[in-house]
């Protein structure tokens, strides 16, 4: 039976809360959870996001200072500490429910298990086997083997320490549809896979009022890790077929560049129509005046940088491992993870019609609203409530 009093959740996230990356997305969970009225209590290593509303609790901070990881020796030590006190807090607490992140969570899941609390761990990523193989794939194509220090670099041992977080939990938190495929081809139970939404923060992502394309050239942006794995080889190939580079097009290239496969795009990369600007600081600005993202990733959980395109107005042509939030042919396209001839028409049609480009682009916004972080946070709340109550969450 559905009750009416908010569910008590106890959110560990074993990072800082707020930083870049990850701690974004938990923080917008956060915010967005709270803002609905469940009852949170975050433990965390630190924090640098508003979580007023909260009973915020850390475990790497002294006297207001963050403890880096390295003082454990390890990161492994970290996580396995901030989990200790975690599991301490749900024994000592009263929760409904509890939603935990990767690396810092078997002792808490095992508690929870014991204690007769619903667990849910978040699952940022597809499956952690399907994601690395996938990535070594993308690098020998390209003869390179990925560094062992790279965040895809392929390790039984974490696929092995993944598979185990993945099955003590009663519940894994997916953010997209093919996300969760990677867990049923990996023989996890269609019923334990619980669908949650990312989304973006409408006050930074906002769109620009620009002139219809066809009195303009067409403005492209690759927002992501200049890697393999990321498709940008792809992106450029699919610049240059649509015709839109011989008509004055820009395409910038944004985020960190891999020396060893992009040496090897140097030609396209330095064709005029393209620009390499690095790192940036303001992509809310980058995405506000590009007309289409392009994004053909070999393996996304539910990359970020979608929702924030779409925030923006800008049309995401992206493929169908980046998790992306896109109706295909409605407010974007979507091809086959690979497949850049698809991706080189889709691109083409728009460079072709520009009316297609607006309409899609209408589109896009008319979706707006339901892309936030707000709505993603309504989404995360009703899970809560469905998991506590015993209710099909979906």
């Amino acid at each position: 039976m559905r009750r009416a009093d908010p569910p008590r959740v106890l959110y560990s996230f074993p990072h800082t809360l707020g930083a870049p990356g990850i701690g974004t997305t938990a923080a917008a969970q956060v915010r967005g959870v709270l803002d609905v009225g469940v009852e949170l209590t975050v433990v965390c290593t630190s924090s640098v996001a508003d979580t007023h509303g909260a009973d915020l609790r850390t475990t790497l901070t002294v006297f207001g200072h963050r403890v880096p990881h390295r003082v454990f020796l390890t990161p492994q030590r970290a996580y396995d500490h901030h989990d200790r006190v975690v599991a301490s807090v749900l024994r000592r607490g009263e929760f409904d429910v509890v939603h935990t992140w990767p690396r810092g969570c078997l002792r808490t899941l095992s508690a929870a298990r014991r204690l007769g609390v619903p667990s849910l761990r978040e699952a940022p990523s597809p499956h952690t086997g399907h994601a690395l193989r996938a990535a070594r794939r993308a690098a020998a194509e390209w003869g390179l083997d990925l560094p062992a220090d790279h965040s895809h670099a392929y390790d039984e041992g974490l696929i092995a320490r993944e598979e185990a977080e993945y099955r003590a939990a009663d519940h894994l938190l997916v953010p997209s549809a093919y996300a969760r495929d990677t867990f049923v081809q990996a023989g996890h139970p269609a019923d334990r896979l619980l669908g949650s939404r990312y989304g973006f923060d409408p006050a930074r992502f906002r769109p620009e009022d620009r002139p219809v394309p066809a009195e303009r050239p067409l403005s492209a942006v690759f927002l992501g890790r200049g890697e393999p794995n990321k498709g940008l080889h792809l992106a450029l190939d699919a610049w240059f077929g649509s015709g839109a580079a011989g008509r004055g097009g820009r395409f910038v290239v944004a985020g960190a560049l891999w020396a060893p496969y992009t040496d090897q795009l140097a030609d396209r990369l330095a064709h005029p129509s393209v620009e390499v600007v690095g790192f940036v600081d303001d992509t809310p600005a980058l995405l506000a005046r590009s007309d289409v993202l392009l994004l053909p990733s070999y393996t996304e959980g539910s990359a970020l940088v979608t929702y924030e395109a779409m925030g923006s107005g800008c049309v995401p042509l992206v493929s169908d491992a980046t998790g992306a939030p896109v109706l295909d042919g409605v407010d974007g396209f979507v091809h086959p993870v690979g497949d850049g001839a698809a991706l080189t028409a889709q691109l083409a049609a728009l460079v072709e019609d520009p009316l297609l480009l607006a309409r899609t682009r209408a589109a896009v916004l008319a979706r707006r609203d339901e892309l936030t972080w707000a709505a993603a946070g309504r989404r995360l709340a009703e899970v809560y409530r469905s998991v506590r109550d015993g209710e099909p969450a979906g």
